[in-house]
């Protein structure tokens, strides 16, 4: 399996999770959820979701009641087909959740990661980007040296693109110190003290921005301050585009 494909599983397992979803709603969810997957189309996305139904970690059924499904059969169409996750896809996706290796730190695995952080154990998150930091932290170190080397042979457009590169790394680097602290301050507000009362099992809790959070969740997100500069959405679809699946657009 390539990272690339092995991103949009983890991807669409994901999702998938939140809700059952047909082809062209999680391909619109990937486009506008995910900035990675911007640029990918049905012929990337239909072989991921057979291969994860063969695995058994997806199931297809039918997405449209009796009627509509058989109106389409008479018109020539599929009907419309919904994925849902198996309770082994969850698993597998909730063992992928835990792993907090290198390949959580490369750029697009850990812009996929990070849209799952909701439902990722805090110590998990830690790992993630106090990982992520320190590859940053490296590649700023070489491309730093790189440049003294360099700069003499460097016309001035050249060396502003190489700044440029530098500043954008060293922007992030400060963005995971933000997250990282927020981590921690929740992290210790959580931690009881010896005279604390034990802590409600159930129930909302508040968070340092005094957001109200549900403390059933997997991933507990207090504190953390909402990433900056977050990939927008992509342009709207235009209406009546074809779907390899035989669905057609709302």
């Amino acid at each position: 399996m390539s990272r690339r494909s092995g991103i949009l599983e983890f991807a669409v397992l994901g999702l998938l999770r939140e809700s059952p979803m047909h082809g062209y709603e999680l391909r619109k969810r990937l486009n506008t959820s995910l900035g990675i997957f911007r640029a990918f189309s049905y012929g990337t996305l239909y072989p991921c979701l057979k291969t994860l139904v063969a695995s058994g970690w997806l199931i297809e059924e039918p997405g449209s009641a009796p009627e509509e499904a058989l109106a389409a059969s008479l018109a020539g169409r599929r009907a419309k087909i919904v994925y849902r996750l198996t309770a082994e896809g969850k698993e597998h996706f909730e063992e992928l959740l835990s792993q907090a290796g290198p390949d959580a730190w490369e750029d697009e695995h850990f812009a996929a990661r990070f849209a799952f952080f909701g439902q990722t154990e805090r110590e998990v998150r830690m790992r993630v980007l106090e990982g992520r930091r320190s590859r940053l932290e490296e590649r700023l170190e070489k491309m730093s040296a790189s440049l003294a080397r360099t700069r003499e042979r460097l016309d001035d457009y050249t060396l502003e693109l190489q700044r440029h590169g530098m500043e954008s790394v060293e922007r992030e680097v400060r963005w995971l110190n933000e997250l990282i602290e927020s981590e921690r301050a929740g992290r210790d507000q959580r931690r009881p003290g010896p005279d604390s009362p034990a802590p409600e099992r159930n129930g909302p809790s508040r968070s340092p921005a005094g957001s109200t959070t549900n403390s059933n969740t997997t991933g507990d997100s207090d504190g953390l301050p909402r990433p900056r500069g977050a990939s927008g959405g992509s342009p709207p679809e235009a209406p009546g585009q074809p779907d390899p699946s035989g669905e057609t657009t709302p």
